[in-house]
């Protein structure tokens, strides 16, 4: 597969409708938490990037994902509290046009190292739904470790769905990972 353009920078105001447009897609939301509406609108994308562009920058970590200058997807590190103030959750989504070209892995382990570099949080995990191999294998090519399955721990769609645990250590983290 063909190495590709891909970057992630901070979102602006101008992505709007490259964002509406991934997240207005039931597919792309059947693997992400409830709380996005849909249908997904302009003013939807709006208001997230204004709140990721006001968030606390050693809270919240939230990037554009772009390949060849387009918002084709997010990838943001949220630090949780309390004793697990240096853990943060990883999240994404890519737009579906782009998913299974590696795009997604280039832009984790890009974000990965940017959150490593610039805080001091020791342990970034994500848990994706396990029936979405694809997600568990761009964590992985990450260097992410599956730690096991939290068995029906999420309701997703009118069902409950069990999801993995990844984690990936500061210490464990390989920028140059292909």
């Amino acid at each position: 597969m063909e190495k590709q353009n891909v970057s992630v920078r901070k979102w602006r105001l101008s992505d709007a409708d490259d964002l509406a447009a991934a997240l207005n897609v039931k597919r792309v939301q059947d693997n992400l938490r409830d709380g996005l509406p849909f249908p997904y609108t302009k003013k939807d994308a709006e208001d997230f990037i204004s709140f990721a562009l006001s968030a606390d920058p050693n809270e919240h970590f939230m990037f554009a994902v772009t390949l060849d200058g387009r918002a084709v997807g997010s990838v943001g590190v949220s630090r949780m509290g309390n004793i697990h103030r240096f853990t943060a959750e990883l999240g994404y989504y890519l737009a579906e046009p782009y998913w299974n070209r590696g795009v997604m892995s280039q832009a984790v382990r890009k974000v990965c190292g940017i959150v490593f570099a610039q805080s001091d949080i020791v342990r970034i995990f994500a848990e994706p739904f396990s029936r979405n191999t694809a997600s568990c294998r761009v964590l992985e090519k990450c260097g992410f470790v599956c730690e096991g399955t939290m068995r029906a721990n999420a309701f997703k769609n009118g069902k409950t769905e069990d999801m993995k645990m990844y984690s990936l250590l500061r210490g464990e983290f390989d920028a140059n990972r292909n």
